[in-house]
């Protein structure tokens, strides 16, 4: 799968480690930075790789920073993006199953590496479910265009 994939200062070594992880699964990732544990702001990466997913660059994302949830609220103002800041493998699952989630944020700061890894396992492994389920979509999609 090709993923798109960046993080803030406080996400970095983070990010590192899951290019590294997803690359040994054989996934394609795309690494949107930074280069470096300098200090960036969060929004500037958010928004590479949600037009990376938005456009069709890439199948899914992964955002981090130290909660995950910054990241989720910067990517969530790009059409189309639905990213979900998730603590757990069921959330991750869910955020796909019922969301159609498609970036996934992490928190490099109260989520362990090994978490992180099943989170990820998880968001990329389940598929959408549809149903019921894509009429919400569909609004929230909606909600886009209302909100422009």
């Amino acid at each position: 799968m090709d993923i798109s994939l960046a993080s803030d200062h406080a996400g970095f070594y983070l990010k590192q480690h899951m290019a590294a992880y997803l690359a040994a699964k054989g996934h394609q990732v795309t690494d949107r930075g930074p280069e470096d544990e300098a200090r960036v702001d969060y929004p500037d990466y958010a928004a590479k790789v949600a037009a990376d997913v938005s456009g069709g660059l890439t199948e899914k994302g992964i955002l981090i920073c130290g909660t995950g949830i910054g990241m989720a609220i910067a990517a969530n103002k790009c059409p189309g993006i639905r990213a979900a800041n998730v603590a757990s493998p069921a959330f991750a699952a869910l955020a796909r199953e019922h969301n159609d989630a498609n970036i996934v944020c992490l928190s490099a700061r109260f989520i362990d590496a090994s978490t992180n890894e099943a989170i990820v396992d998880a968001f990329l492994a389940t598929a959408f479910a549809g149903g019921r389920h894509q009429e919400r979509v569909d609004k929230i999609s909606c909600l886009e265009a209302q909100c422009e």
